[in-house]
């Protein structure tokens, strides 16, 4: 990570000890919401996570961000952390007036399908207001079981 980002970055001390987290503050641009979902990826890669499907979810959450979420001169901040089996996806922007609804879009639309995709891929997302201006919208998704590991027994016949 660049020492720019190590600036907002805080990997280690904003959940408590025990909890894997990751939060960093992006510019509202696309180029912000972009590195949010590469910086999303190499986290989970670093924590040894899939990086399927929740990087598409940040994606789309720091779109909307970065479009619906802007204030000039405002960032928008990505928070991830693991608790037990359960990873949460936060995206949290300075438009606590502009909540997010579901909707279904005109077929011929360019755009306007990204809370489907975060429906669809989450296992439960929301939306929470928080200290005026504020909101967060956050999605969590189940992770997989660890797989269990080598016995180095040698024992083929399972």
């Amino acid at each position: 990570m660049s020492d720019v980002n190590q600036k907002f970055a805080d990997p280690d001390t904003q959940l408590g000890s025990g909890i894997p987290h990751f939060t960093v503050l992006l510019s509202s641009t696309p180029r912000g919401a972009r590195l949010g979902r590469l910086l999303a990826a190499d986290q989970l890669r670093s924590w040894r996570l899939p990086t399927d499907p929740a990087t598409h979810i940040v994606a789309e959450l720091a779109a909307n961000a970065a479009t619906h979420g802007r204030l000039p001169g405002r960032s928008f901040r990505l928070t991830l952390y693991v608790v037990g089996r359960t990873l949460r996806i936060e995206v949290t922007d300075t438009r606590g007036d502009r909540l997010p609804e579901l909707q279904v879009p005109d077929s011929h639309a360019e755009s306007g399908r990204g809370l489907l995709l975060v429906d669809a891929l989450a296992d439960r997302w929301d939306v929470a207001e928080g200290r005026y201006p504020r909101k967060t919208i956050w999605a969590e998704l189940a992770l997989p079981a660890p797989e269990p590991a080598p016995t180095g027994s040698g024992d083929t016949s399972d």
